[in-house]
């Protein structure tokens, strides 16, 4: 008896998603538990595992809208595709089979894939997909270590050599979050991508051609959402800029102990969740929300972290950000963007979020004005560091610089609270110690 495929359930909220993308062929054989398709909807995208072994029969097509609890396919039992499957030639045929007759066949068949091969270089299989080698670069070899499709293009888009790169997935794959986070935890910034204009005319791309596509729901969304804290808040944007000297030289000294003790690095992030969290305890009105003619304050910090996929910006909430440590924010992190990738995101995951933290610098911005998650009162902009020239003590000095921008809503926070603020993340960030001590 066939078992349905169908569109589960993401939310009460949620009435119907996009299928995204099957990552089977119809008549396909699948296993249990092997991704099956990808769904969309306006707040997450999930994938969808198979529940039994035997063969797929596709209903639906990819690019479709349908209803939760919709069936968009059926798997079939197994014992059809065994029985399917063409028998392999007895081994004792084969060895019977004279030598002369053998060499014929093989020098035949060699002759057959010449005519068929391409005049090109060998290319890997589709199924495993391999790091550009950067020109040389020293180590491991970067061919060497196997990437995901989405992994692979970020990397040659940085240009990175994946061989520095810690993975923190299954048996120690890379994933797009350890990227990102090597990203974030390069000071100099990423390396510019190069030849784009000849590799745009090498594949004959035309600078007048134009595309149309539908906006995919989650996409519509966050144009929704931004259009309505532009139109619905009194948004103000106040900067400040922080001195990274003495946070880079404590995460340099005590990141490999850091990364033996709790199994995850050390990145910039949690010294900002930790320091915004000092920081929202005494600005309230930055932690709470405008509810028709009241304002709500929230007594806890549940601390929104943006990251950005290939489909769009999502906000994960890490929950009482105020009893967590570096190492379990780092974690929270880690665990997000995991879930991220594998599309395992739920909806309760983004939801219940009081401020936000927002990090342009791993796509190298300099300076930014962050846009209101609704209907939070707050947001924090990091951005990328820079060496620069600083006056200290009449002294001109070289420091690694952070540009920081916070957009508050001014019906709630006045100028005095939202610089106050800023001023303390300054305070905590280039004096890590404060956080620890808690002064």
């Amino acid at each position: 008896m066939s078992i349905e495929v169908k569109i589960p359930s993401v939310g009460e909220s949620v009435q119907e998603a996009v299928l995204a993308e099957w990552f089977k062929q119809d008549g396909d054989t699948v296993r249990k538990d092997d991704p099956l398709f990808v769904i969309e909807t306006d707040k997450v995208t999930l994938e969808v595992v198979a529940e039994a072994d035997g063969v797929l029969k596709i209903i639906v097509q990819a690019g479709e809208t349908v209803a939760i609890g919709a069936v968009v396919g059926a798997i079939e039992p197994s014992d059809a595709s065994v029985e399917s499957k063409p028998k392999a030639k007895p081994e004792k045929e084969a060895q019977e089979k004279p030598k002369g007759d053998a060499d014929e066949d093989k020098s035949e068949a060699a002759d057959k894939s010449k005519e068929r091969r391409p005049a090109k270089e060998y290319e890997p299989e589709p199924s495993v997909t391999h790091a550009p080698k950067p020109s040389g670069s020293g180590g491991t070899d970067p061919d060497d270590v196997p990437l995901a499709p989405s992994v692979r293009r970020l990397v040659a888009e940085k240009n990175l050599d994946a061989s520095k790169i810690q993975g923190t997935g299954p048996g120690g794959r890379i994933n797009k979050g350890d990227v990102l986070l090597y990203l974030e935890n390069t000071p100099a910034g990423m390396p510019e991508k190069s030849d784009v204009p000849a590799a745009a005319t090498d594949r004959g791309v035309s600078v007048d051609a134009e595309e149309r596509k539908a906006m995919s729901p989650i996409r519509k969304r966050i144009a929704e959402r931004l259009l309505e804290s532009k139109q619905n808040t009194a948004t103000l944007t106040t900067f400040n800029e922080i001195d990274m000297s003495r946070a880079m030289e404590i995460r340099s000294r005590y990141k490999e102990a850091f990364q033996k003790r709790h199994g995850v690095s050390l990145g910039f992030m949690s010294f900002f969740v930790k320091a915004c969290v000092e920081a929202l305890k005494e600005i309230r009105e930055i932690n709470a929300f405008i509810d028709g003619s009241d304002i709500i304050y929230h007594n806890y910090q549940h601390i929104g972290v943006a990251v950005g996929t290939e489909r769009g910006l999502v906000v994960p909430v890490i929950r009482h950000a105020e009893r967590l440590s570096f190492a379990q924010v780092e974690k929270s992190i880690v665990d997000y963007v995991a879930k991220i990738n594998e599309n395992r995101l739920e909806l309760a995951d983004l939801e219940g979020g009081t401020f936000t933290v927002s990090n342009g610098g791993v796509y190298g911005s300099l300076l930014s004005t962050p846009i209101l998650n609704m209907p939070q009162s707050g947001i924090l902009g990091m951005h990328k560091i820079e060496k620069r020239p600083m006056v200290i003590d009449d002294q001109m000095v070289i420091r690694p610089m952070m540009y920081v921008a916070l957009s508050y809503d001014h019906r709630i926070v006045d100028g005095k609270g939202a610089v106050t603020f800023l001023k303390r993340v300054k305070a905590l960030v280039e004096n890590p110690e404060r956080l620890v001590l808690e002064v």
